[in-house]
């Protein structure tokens, strides 16, 4: 087995369809994957979904509840030992800090029919920064503290194409991704000297629940917004969950040990497309 063999891994976020995938990827590679979300029926079910209840844990947390978290860390303390590796997967977006134009028309300030950037809701707004970010510091806080002093410990946040450029219509998720992103940089060179890396993935477009509505019909065929993206990534399609798993697993493999502070694109080249 691989450098993974008994780690014991944190997932928040767990069951979704990106995070999901890296779980199962990491119990593939002989990991103990403990699976954090808010809904513990939800936790338990992906759990037995993977088919190797012995090496999985699914349990009820809430990244916006130090408290919860807590409960959870001592749970998998007393179950496996110390966390070795931390993924924060858990974030999204909200209805309230989303425009319904991705360009403002003069005349949209006074349309009652069109919620525009003056529209935005604080509350919601505040959520997004929330659950992205401080949903990132706590269970860093929680979590990361028994990896201090000991060898091949790791946290991995997950940023977006939105964290390097900002899109249309979510100014709230893309200024919580670029957060993601400084903070990421900022604990890696905190951390430098305690043994633990921290590192980012920065998805491009995958299809998720959150987004399928967004990017596809109901027959299958894209949105202009779907299609838009496609047009903008080179490789010319949206991501399957399993793209993401090498870059985790080279990122926490022991040999690269010399990684740390590195956000990594995994975006079929939307990021460095200038769209000419």
């Amino acid at each position: 087995m691989g450098s993974l063999t008994g780690k014991v891994i944190v997932i928040t976020g767990g069951y979704g369809v990106l995070c999901g995938s890296m779980a199962k990827t990491l119990v593939n590679e002989g990991a103990r994957v403990a699976i954090l979300g808010r809904s513990l029926e939800k936790a338990e079910a992906f759990v037995k979904s993977l088919g190797n209840e012995g090496e999985a844990l699914g349990l009820a947390a809430d990244v916006l509840d130090k408290n919860s978290l807590e409960k959870a860390y001592t749970k998998i303390k007393n179950h496996w030992g110390p966390c070795d590796i931390l993924i924060n997967g858990a974030g999204g977006n909200h209805p309230e800090g989303i425009t319904d134009r991705p360009f403002m028309q003069s005349g949209d300030e006074s349309d009652q029919e069109i919620k525009s950037f003056f529209d935005l809701d604080a509350t919601g707004f505040k959520y997004v920064l929330d659950l992205n970010l401080l949903g990132t510091l706590l269970p860093s806080q929680v979590f990361a503290k028994d990896m201090v002093g000991r060898q091949n410990c790791s946290i991995i946040n997950i940023a977006s194409v939105a964290s390097f450029k900002p899109l249309t219509k979510v100014s709230a998720y893309s200024s919580a991704k670029a957060a993601i992103v400084n903070f990421t940089q900022w604990l890696a060179v905190h951390f430098a000297k305690t043994g633990i890396r921290v590192n980012a993935i920065a998805p491009g477009f995958f299809l998720a629940d959150q987004n399928r509505a967004l990017l596809t019909n109901a027959d299958g065929s894209l949105t202009e917004r779907g299609q838009q993206i496609i047009n903008q990534t080179p490789i010319g399609r949206f991501g399957e969950p399993e793209d993401l798993s090498s870059t985790l697993l080279w990122l926490l493999d022991s040999r690269s040990s010399f990684v740390t502070g590195a956000i990594i694109p995994v975006d079929g080249g939307f990021t460095a497309y200038a769209g000419v």
